[in-house]
């Protein structure tokens, strides 16, 4: 059997004859990877996935049935999946190594296992590994079954004989597909595995949970096409060397993309964080300058956020940028308007950007708090302890209204908050104990703190 070689691209999954720098189709830069492709005869066209795939039907005549949802027994979870887990549907789940994703997914296991038979399929751990992580986390369910497998069509017709009520694949890029001569974890590999995984999980009405791992950049091994073929992408951020982790969905067709769950890993697993805004305040220094606190909002859930700045001299000509959890280039565009509009000289300093707890914030209702905490670095002020900001930044050093402020405000009254820096144009028709404090631009914020 001939073969030929061809180059993919790992972001579109595009192929080329030949190598370039840039991808023909999509324009990613440094994507093309050489793959070695056999040449074989052409298959005869599939037949269509069932009966009632083959001819269109009308939406209304489309009957769903009452248990669309089934409930994973951990309350995080099943927020970021946005109720629950669907039947049929098609799930990855990724983050860096040691993040915490088959421990998820074992605990996962013993909150189901009493009520349906899950199939759970390694292909990186033999089933004594699996034995003694499972034993570890309390995992000790009867219906529990262990496949270690690596080729997906043998995965797929023992899953197809035994029908269980969920799936794992630990991991996609170990599955190795026989028609496919490239090695596994490869793009064309990842991406004929996950189809037929995808086929079952529709034909059969089974959901499946996939493993996949990240590349060097952070992004998930393999072509961006699966990301498409999924219908949740489910992401486990944080650092290592700390045990708060944070899952977010990316891409979710059945429910909302900005929630969030929050955990704790502990020795006996992963620990659900209700009340993640406590937690985040744990160890909040006092009278030290530069650390504001924000609510930020992720999805419906409101949370209180710890920023920390640090503004140093240096004697170098071109002073250093750092922010960790927070927007880089909505950093420098802060630290413009506060040298513009508020006359505050930065450029011969460092200035660091830290929010505490591995959270990543995206909101622009931080960019107040941010700003305070820039300039209080930078001048040496105590912002007060029991004092939130929430606020956008304009460029015009204005600060502009926020969604959702009554449910902020209801937060920081939860955490003992007694006063609360907002913008003038939102509207306050509602009752609080906490005192509000409107300002119309930057430098009011300086005047009443």
């Amino acid at each position: 059997m001939k073969s030929k070689t061809v180059y993919v691209c790992s972001e579109c999954g595009a192929e080329s004859p030949k190598w370039a720098g840039k991808c023909p189709e999509c324009g990613a830069w440094n994507t093309l990877e050489e793959e070695t492709v056999a040449q074989t005869p052409d298959k005869p066209a599939k037949k269509a996935l069932s009966s009632d795939a083959a001819a269109p039907v009308k939406l209304k005549e489309i009957t769903g049935k009452e248990e669309v949802r089934i409930s994973s027994g951990i309350n995080e979870l099943d927020r970021v999946l946005g109720g629950g887990i669907v039947k049929g549907a098609l799930y990855l789940v990724s983050g860096e190594p040691g993040i915490g994703k088959s421990t998820i997914l074992l605990q996962l296991c013993e909150k189901l296992g009493a009520s349906m038979p899950i199939l759970y399929v390694s292909g990186e751990e033999s089933p004594k590994q699996l034995r003694l992580r499972a034993d570890r986390l309390g995992v000790k369910k009867d219906d529990l079954y262990i496949l270690s497998q690596t080729d997906i069509e043998t995965v797929c017709e023992q899953a197809a004989r035994q029908n269980p009520g969920l799936m794992i694949v630990d991991s996609i890029q170990t599955m190795d597909h026989a028609s496919v001569s490239s090695t596994p974890g490869s793009v064309s590999q990842v991406r004929e595995c996950t189809a037929e995984l995808m086929r079952l999980a529709k034909t059969k009405d089974i959901p499946v949970f996939i493993v996949g791992h990240v590349n060097k950049e952070g992004s998930i091994a393999g072509p961006k096409v699966m990301e498409h073929m999924v219908d949740a992408v489910l992401y486990f951020e944080g650092e290592r060397n700390s045990e708060y982790r944070v899952l977010r969905a990316v891409k979710n067709r059945f429910g909302s993309t900005n929630e969030i769950g929050v955990f704790e890993m502990t020795g006996e697993g992963l620990k659900e964080i209700g009340n993640p805004s406590a937690v985040f305040l744990q160890g909040k220094p006092s009278d030290i300058s530069g650390i504001a606190t924000v609510c930020v909002l992720e999805g419906s859930r409101p949370i209180i956020a710890e920023i920390q700045s640090l503004v140093a001299p240096t004697p170098f000509p071109a002073p250093r940028r750092v922010s960790v959890g927070f927007d880089y280039g909505r950093t420098n565009l802060l630290i413009a308007v506060l040298e513009k509009r508020c006359k505050l000289f930065f450029g011969t300093s460092d200035v660091y950007i830290n929010v505490i707890g591995g959270l990543r914030i995206d909101e622009p209702a931080a960019d107040l708090a941010v700003a305070t905490a820039l300039a209080s670095g930078l001048k040496d002020f105590i912002i007060p302890d029991d004092t939130i900001l929430i606020g956008e930044v304009g460029l015009a050093g204005e600060v502009r209204a926020v969604t959702s402020l009554e449910k902020r405000i209801a937060e920081a009254k939860v955490l003992g908050f007694k006063r609360a820096i907002i913008p003038q144009r939102n509207k306050t028709d509602f009752r609080t104990d906490i005192e509000l404090v409107k300002v119309d631009n930057i430098k009011d914020v300086f005047n009443r703190l």
